[in-house]
């Protein structure tokens, strides 16, 4: 889950972790009224969830409360990257003298949470990484040790940061290290982390994503999530309780468990075929629950076939079943749909599919090709 800059410095504020002051503003008068209280050189941020705002024209800087204003009125409603932009961010400028970079995130290739530092800021990691990675220090956190001073040292000299700053960029390293494991950060990052003319340093820009599976936990930050700006099928599946992944093919996955429903869209791709998504109905799935995520995959009209397979374990096939015919009946259903059950009442679920004019399969494999052939058709 992505949370917006001004939320994610409010939280870092918690962590004492300097920020700019500012306020959040819906309207060109409230920008104003913002830049007013402040009464410096603003910035007016667009807050929405995409990275390249200032190259897109999501930030601008105001000298008064006229100028904020202005600004508010030409960056709020405008479309960022297919998003539109409902609030902004006023803040007080800074006298930059530098930008430097400050990231956390998990490497899952190795397992590991990776602290980045970088004396290049202000631009995409990313891009750092391709024309400057001499400028990026990274270390890869053992989990039973977290962060030490010592590695806060060395991360400093290795992205080749001025002596002057590493004692307080070492407190901002910790600072971010302690909010990205309590709140179940999978991404924690600042960039840029200025230096200013007065010696100080501070996080102009703030970016914090959410473990999903982590949220019922942080229940307070759960209820940031803003599901507009989140794929319109991936909302309403997160509405109706149903984990499901959106992809551009045209070939709906539906089954059991995540490594099957991953094994699944690959076999389907093996066989020349294009998964439209991953949808895992959950182990002891009722007739309802596969009804539901039925309808969840065709509410994607580029779908042209679903593929279903269960293995029954603690999923009963003939539940499976009955949901099968459920959401035929009441669907109207107009693609193809190929099943494969087996497991626990697996002749039970077969039989009653023996009754319709679904198309059944032995076995993984069979379910992708025929499927693939029957879209392909």
């Amino acid at each position: 889950m992505k949370i917006h800059e001004y939320q994610a410095k409010q939280l870092f504020a918690q962590y004492a972790v300097p920020i700019p002051k500012g306020e959040v503003a819906s309207t060109p008068a409230e920008a104003r009224a913002v830049a007013e209280k402040l009464d410096c050189k603003v910035v007016v941020k667009a807050q929405v969830h995409v990275g390249g705002r200032g190259k897109a024209g999501g930030i601008k800087l105001a000298e008064n409360a006229a100028q904020a204003e202005e600004a508010a009125s030409q960056i709020l409603g405008m479309n960022l990257k297919g998003l539109t932009v409902e609030k902004v961010l006023v803040e007080e400028a800074a006298d930059i003298q530098a930008e430097y970079y400050l990231g956390i995130t998990v490497d899952r290739a190795r397992r590991r949470d990776v602290v980045m530092v970088s004396s290049v800021g202000g631009v995409d990691i990313e891009e750092v990484a391709v024309t400057a990675p001499d400028k990026i220090a990274k270390l890869h956190l053992d989990p039973a040790v977290g962060l030490l001073d010592f590695h806060v040292r060395r991360l400093a000299y290795e992205a080749g940061l001025p002596p002057e700053t590493h004692r307080a960029c070492g407190k901002f390293l910790h600072a971010l290290y302690r909010c990205y494991q309590e709140i179940d950060a999978s991404l924690a990052e600042i960039n840029p982390l200025v230096f200013t003319g007065s010696g100080d340093l501070l996080a102009t820009d703030a970016k914090i994503n959410i473990d999903d599976s982590a949220l019922f936990r942080q229940r307070k930050l759960a209820e940031l999530r803003e599901d507009q700006e989140d794929d319109p099928i991936e909302a309403e599946a997160h509405k109706r309780g149903v984990t499901y992944v959106r992809l551009d093919g045209d070939i709906g996955i539906i089954g059991n468990g995540a490594g099957l429903v991953m094994t699944t869209l690959d076999v389907v791709q093996r066989e020349g075929g294009r998964p439209a998504n991953f949808l895992d109905v959950g182990g002891g799935a009722t007739a309802a629950q596969v009804e539901l995520s039925i309808d969840t995959v065709l509410l994607d009209k580029n779908v042209k076939g679903i593929v279903i397979n269960i293995f029954g374990g603690i999923t009963r096939c003939d539940e499976v079943a009955k949901g099968i015919i459920g959401a035929v009946d009441s669907l109207d259903l107009a693609v193809p749909l190929v099943v494969r059950l087996t497991g626990t009442r697996e002749e039970e679920g077969k039989a009653l599919l023996a009754e319709t004019a679904l198309v059944p399969a032995d076995s993984m494999q069979d379910a992708a090709q025929k499927i693939v052939a029957l879209v392909g058709s």
